[in-house]
């Protein structure tokens, strides 16, 4: 019987400062998968070292060639690989190329969209043109710094702002700048984490996050979770340290509520998004919708958005993850 179950490769880590995130996002997915179903294994990736971690503590060996390893002696061949990598290689197009090349099927959107989604500024300037609300903003590349005075940032994008790598996760590297003499400093910490860096202008209002997956039978809009913290912004400790209070359903009227469905489900469908995703927005009080970021490999520990979503939405993270898993082999 066991023969007949797909192997189910969880795959963490990466080579970026969000390994360890990934790690309890790869922890989280193994406890809601349905091991009557399948044979779940996670794959650890840092560099040039890739493992597979074995029911006795033991690890294994991949094979990059085909992406199998050895168990008992025997060659075992995965199925299906579910990425949560936060950061490269899993969430830039890089490790779904690889898994194109070797016909694998994979649990994120492909190469293009994971490469758009990644950096933030080329993905704010695509959506605009599509109509999609975003902050305005700059990007400065490294070496360059000089093309963009501090002055031409205070004129174009405003004080406060915000500094982020633009290739990156959004948890390390972010600096809210209130006044000039902050930006240089603010640039070389978002530059250890990017060699672009994006000034974004602040959006006040409410934060919020709303997570969104579709199958070939269904469109799933989550309930959004609402982000309120006392920090700066819903930075590191925000997240994963308990500095935030999040909110879920938010507490937005009816109507916007469903505004931020249809803008979620259109921005899947403009990109052409594949799996669990997140998007991030702010609501002022005018109740203008601006998104802030498409996260395409979501949090995935017990504690994070979308299970917190699935749950207020009366479903299963169990039953979420195999519509997502089988929706690749209908």
């Amino acid at each position: 019987m066991n023969e007949l179950k797909r192997n189910i490769a969880i795959v963490y880590g990466g080579d970026s400062s969000e390994h360890d995130v990934s790690l309890r996002s790869a922890q989280g997915l193994y406890s809601f998968f349905d091991k009557e179903r399948y044979n779940v294994y996670t794959v650890d990736i840092k560099g040039l070292d890739w493992h597979v971690e074995l029911a006795d503590g033991s690890t294994s060996k991949i094979d990059r060639n085909d992406f199998s390893f050895v168990e008992d002696g025997k060659k075992v061949l995965f199925d299906y690989a579910y990425i949560t990598i936060h950061g490269t290689p899993g969430e830039n197009g890089l490790l779904q190329g690889y898994f194109e090349l070797i016909g694998m099927p994979y649990s994120t959107s492909g190469v293009l969209v994971e490469a758009l989604t990644f950096d933030k500024f080329v993905l704010n300037q695509y959506l605009r043109g599509y109509g999609v609300s975003v902050a305005d903003s700059l990007l400065i590349r490294k070496g360059y710094e000089e093309l963009v005075s501090d002055d031409e940032i205070e004129e174009r994008i405003g004080m406060p702002c915000f500094v982020k790598p633009a290739a990156d996760g959004s948890s390390f590297g972010v600096s809210k700048v209130k006044n000039k003499d902050q930006l240089a400093p603010a640039i070389r910490k978002a530059m250890m984490e990017s060699p672009e860096v994006m000034v974004e202008s602040f959006l006040e209002g409410t934060e919020i996050s709303i997570g969104v997956y579709k199958t070939k039978e269904k469109s799933v809009v989550l309930p959004a979770t609402e982000v309120v913290t006392a920090n700066e912004f819903f930075d590191y400790d925000a997240k994963y340290n308990g500095q935030s209070q999040e909110i879920t359903p938010a507490r937005l009227p009816e109507d916007m509520t469903e505004r931020v469905r249809q803008i979620t489900s259109h921005i899947y469908d403009i990109l052409h998004c594949n799996g669990l995703i997140r998007i991030d927005y702010i609501i002022s009080k005018e109740g203008k919708i601006s998104m802030l970021e498409v996260n395409t490999t979501p949090g995935m520990t017990a504690a994070s958005f979308i299970p917190q979503q699935v749950r207020a939405a009366g479903l299963s993270m169990t039953d979420v993850l195999t519509e997502i898993i089988e929706n690749q082999f209908a």
